[in-house]
């Protein structure tokens, strides 16, 4: 695997509307890991490629009305499959981590990459995701240099208090032991 042009070459693309350009002055640095199940706590099937879509039927599920309206998307999208799935290129800013700030620096979006696992905060992620997340990991790694182990943060980390993903069940050592030495 590789990124051409921000997108991920082999892989599924999945295109969403839901990102915008980067600012030009800020250069990615910065991975955020996420979590997201839809509705919450089931595993499987394709809402959540169509809620990044903007085409999650509202009618199939109580919680599809209360996420109805929202733009989101993140730029990456581990199944518990291992499957990964990118939505928006690299190069461009997806809508992942909402009011956010890393090391004093506002608006993550402007300079992260996102990445959800299929999950949820109390669950344990499958042994496919955390092998396909270190993968897609050490890819981003090469073609963004500056994201450190140290730059590797939760959406719970940037956005305390109002994010908890992804959550206890993550096995940040686990994950972090796995990826090479900083480039």
């Amino acid at each position: 695997m590789e990124l051409c042009k921000g997108w991920l070459v082999p892989g599924t693309h999945v295109k969403s509307p839901n990102f915008n350009h980067r600012p030009d002055s800020v250069s990615v640095d910065l991975l955020v890991i996420h979590n997201i199940s839809l509705p919450p706590g089931q595993f499987g099937g394709d809402h959540v490629e169509r809620f990044f879509q903007n085409r999650l039927d509202k009618s199939e599920h109580p919680f599809f009305e209360e996420i109805e309206g929202l733009e989101v998307s993140s730029h990456f999208y581990i199944k518990r499959t291992g499957e990964i799935i990118q939505f928006v290129s690299t190069e461009e800013r997806a809508w992942h981590a909402g009011v956010s700030v890393f090391d004093g620096q506002e608006n993550c979006n402007d300079f992260s990459i996102g990445i959800e696992l299929e999950g949820t905060d109390d669950l344990p992620y499958e042994t496919a995701q955390y092998q396909s997340l270190v993968e897609l990991t050490e890819v981003i790694r090469k073609a963004y240099p500056a994201i450190t182990k140290e730059r590797i943060t939760g959406h719970c980390h940037i956005a305390p208090g109002r994010k908890t993903d992804p959550g206890a069940a993550f096995d940040w050592h686990h994950y972090l032991g796995q990826l090479g030495q900083d480039l």
